[in-house]
């Protein structure tokens, strides 16, 4: 690239405002990224950035999780997408903060009448909190994705309606891997002996790491009744346990103890902690920079 060239680019973005760091963030995160245009209809794309974020703080923000909202094509997909998700219903402060939390919204938006039905089956309404999550995961999940993802759980026992109603509930669902709620499902159902309408009640089970909180949770409970030991990791109790923060749970149901005692349930509650899947401990934890 000529040097001319790459100055009048690190000009444009300095002039944002975006203070040296986050330009050394995104070019070492992006390395590719001044190889693009950046100054394709940038005053009017500024300008629509301006009234969509509302504040140049907010803008700057977005621009560094995404700093290809300077490069998307602007008038076949920015001003499209926008457009899109506000006739859905999505207010300008709703859709701002769905762009921040997932910054590959505007490319990977796709809403074809397959999933506008499935948003219809979650029985959330256009107003409520839950709705924009509803509409933005479904936009940018591909629908043979979702498919796999329904039949999983129509495996462990639910109907087809009553997954579309629990991703009304709990919408980020459609984030976890066929393969995590695979794993925790099987356990819940097969080995604590749980129904799916309590899963079903209790999204939150889902969610949780089965080697790390609940498998090691419900083993300790069943050492505490082994050993005729209250209070009991059982009941109504079980799912408290479950939702607790590590410390949380250690006070209540190890530390409560007299030491010796605690100093055996802590013994065996690590050591099942420990005890890994072998493809969990032996990912690799690898630097990817932006996720797009």
């Amino acid at each position: 690239m000529e040097l001319k060239l790459l100055d009048s680019k690190l000009k444009i973005l300095s002039e944002l405002g975006l203070p040296s760091s986050d330009l050394t963030r995104i070019i070492n995160c992006r390395p590719r990224f001044l190889d693009c245009r950046i100054n394709r209809c940038l005053e009017e794309r500024l300008e629509f950035f301006q009234t969509l974020f509302g504040t140049k703080e907010i803008l700057l923000k977005a621009i560094v999780r995404n700093p290809s909202l300077l490069t998307y094509d602007f008038h076949k997909q920015i001003k499209p997408i926008v457009a899109f998700y506000e006739q859905l219903g999505l207010s300008r402060s709703e859709l701002v903060s769905m762009l921040l939390a997932r910054p590959t919204l505007i490319p990977r938006t796709s809403l074809d009448d397959e999933k506008m039905d499935y948003i219809r089956r979650t029985g959330v309404e256009k107003g409520t909190t839950m709705y924009k999550h509803v509409v933005a995961l479904f936009a940018i999940s591909r629908s043979e994705t979702i498919r796999q993802k329904v039949a999983n759980l129509e495996k462990h026992g639910f109907t087809e309606d009553e997954v579309f109603r629990l991703f009304g509930r709990s919408p980020f669902l459609l984030t976890l891997s066929v393969d995590k709620v695979q794993r925790n499902m099987t356990y819940i159902l097969g080995t604590m002996k749980l129904s799916a309408n309590l899963v079903q009640d209790n999204p939150c089970l889902l969610f949780l790491n089965l080697e790390t909180a609940i498998k090691p949770r419900y083993l300790l409970g069943a050492k505490l009744d082994d050993m005729g030991l209250v209070p009991r990791v059982k009941g109504p109790s079980l799912l408290r346990a479950m939702r607790m923060t590590e410390k949380r749970f250690i006070k209540a149901f190890i530390n409560c103890h007299p030491e010796d005692v605690a100093h055996e349930l802590m013994e065996y509650y690590t050591g099942v902690k420990r005890v890994r899947r072998l493809a969990e401990s032996s990912k690799k934890q690898l630097y990817r920079g932006f996720p797009f």
